[in-house]
């Protein structure tokens, strides 16, 4: 596991920046000023899988040029230079390069696209800040809590663009609806839910090898602290093992996490509390993270967030990577972009018209684009701090199953106390698993403890605090700590 027993006040005190020949001192970084006319210098780092929608979006703009593509696979740079071929006609001059730190040294280098695995995202973010160079960053910003706020503190003090990789934050339709939500126009949200329910399969069992020789095994590695190398980690399973991914709920849910954090009163930031019931079903292999989770969060001003994973496809199984807004009237709001309200008293669903809202335009390749021309870091759609914000109730809600203890699979596995909507959703789950996925009393949840948070120092307090505290910080190799925010 990467938590160990290191705990985040022994990560404040042991972390350390990154070695001096990347550091740089004051406290703005000199990126290179980047005029309306000109092109945009940048690097695509991690292109196995969703970097090649990186090269294609970014590749296609007449004024980006695509000066390296990173990765530390050397067989998978080889190919994917044909992608660089194709997004841009063969005109260009891409170099390949296996470390990012070579290339944050360029100055001629204006942005960097990351598309690694999650565990890499937020230093990589913090070294780009730190070059001054500006970072369009996949989802999740970060693979943990503590690593988040020092990216939020790397923009902050260097003023570059970070532009997080949720494309719904592109959205006019999506934001429009957010504005009537919060201007008074729709009654407030009670319930923002989410689910991010698409098939997947069990992964088998690998056992512990070489890695291949096309493989830079330690720049993989990077900050994770992995012990040994098993072909169920590269290309793609990493993301269900807690050193290198965050299951479902950070990978594909972080989506849709962030529009319904979106949602709620824009004033918020983080949850009081939290907790989650689930479980890896059927599979019986060797990944770590859940195919099965209900997750619940609790906000200062009691709106409520509640997120459903199933990835096991179980008979009847139905796929749904979308939102569902429950309203304090009592209506309730579905479909994305395009929406359909069901007042209260009503079995029907009609259209729900409403302007369009404000975001900046064409798509998330260009408003990133838009936003480095301008020097705004206001104009990501999908900010540091939206990116921050969505990301960690997607970690505390893991750190609760985490911490959770195995109980027969039984609609009394957890108690809600007087929350009859908690209640009604998790019952609905349940009796979902036992009709169509034939579980019985054979099988076991996973039941985490209400975890209690304190938003503004990011930190577990109450009960549990102490073992939900260690897992605020992972471990790092030495060479690719996270530094603290004091030393960022």
């Amino acid at each position: 596991m990467s938590t160990g027993s290191t705990t985040r006040r022994h990560f404040l005190q042991a972390s350390s920046a990154v070695g001096a020949s990347l550091l740089l001192t004051g406290t703005r970084a000199s990126g290179r000023v980047i005029g309306a006319n000109d092109r945009v210098r940048m690097a695509i780092i991690g292109v196995n899988s969703r970097g090649k929608a990186h090269i294609d979006g970014f590749g296609r703009m007449k004024d980006v040029d695509l000066a390296y593509i990173v990765d530390a696979d050397e067989n998978v740079l080889a190919k994917t230079m044909s992608s660089v071929d194709k997004a841009t006609g063969g005109n260009h001059n891409c170099k390949t390069e296996t470390d990012i730190r070579k290339v944050l040294e360029d100055p001629s280098i204006d942005a960097i696209s990351i598309a690694t695995p999650n565990h890499w995202h937020s230093l990589m973010t913090i070294w780009g800040a730190q070059h001054g160079k500006h970072v369009y960053v996949e989802k999740p910003m970060s693979h943990d809590i503590a690593e988040g706020r020092v990216a939020v503190a790397a923009q902050e003090k260097y003023g570059v663009v970070i532009q997080h990789g949720t494309q719904r934050r592109s959205d006019a339709g999506i934001a429009g609806l957010h504005e009537a939500l919060q201007d008074g126009r729709l009654p407030k949200v009670k319930i923002a839910y989410g689910y991010a329910c698409k098939p997947r399969r069990g992964i088998g069992f690998k056992q512990p090898s070489t890695p291949p020789s096309n493989l830079h095994w330690d720049l993989w590695k990077g900050p994770a602290v992995i012990d040994e190398y098993h072909a169920n980690l590269v290309p793609y399973n990493w993301h269900w093992f807690w050193p290198t991914g965050n299951g479902e709920l950070n990978n594909q849910g972080t989506h849709q996490l962030d529009v319904a954090r979106w949602a709620l009163d824009p004033e918020l930031t983080h949850p009081v509390r939290a907790m989650a019931i689930g479980g890896r079903f059927a599979w019986d292999d060797q990944g770590e993270t859940p195919n099965t989770m209900y997750g619940i969060a609790e906000y200062p001003n009691g709106q409520y967030l509640m997120f459903n994973v199933r990835n096991w496809e179980h008979k009847n199984y139905k796929m749904e990577v979308t939102n569902e807004y429950y309203l304090e009237d009592g209506s309730l709001i579905v479909g994305e972009g395009r929406y359909k309200i069901r007042r209260p008293g009503s079995s029907e669903f009609e259209p729900l018209d409403l302007p369009r809202g404000k975001v900046t335009p064409g798509g998330n390749w260009r408003a990133f684009i838009s936003a480095v021309k301008a020097g705004d870091p206001s104009m990501a759609n999908g900010n540091v701090h939206d990116a921050h914000n969505a990301c960690v109730v997607g970690h505390v809600i893991n750190n609760s199953y985490r911490l959770g203890e195995e109980v027969p699979f039984d609609e009394k596995a957890v108690k809600f106390g007087d929350n009859a909507d908690a209640a009604e959703h998790f019952l609905r789950l349940h009796e979902m698993l036992k009709k169509d996925g034939g579980l019985t009393h054979d099988a076991n949840y996973t039941v985490g403890p209400w975890l209690q948070f304190d938003p503004e120092t990011e930190r577990f307090v109450g009960d549990h605090a102490d073992e939900a505290n260690v897992l605020v910080k992972d471990r790092n190799n030495t060479g690719f700590e996270v530094p603290s925010v004091e030393n960022v």
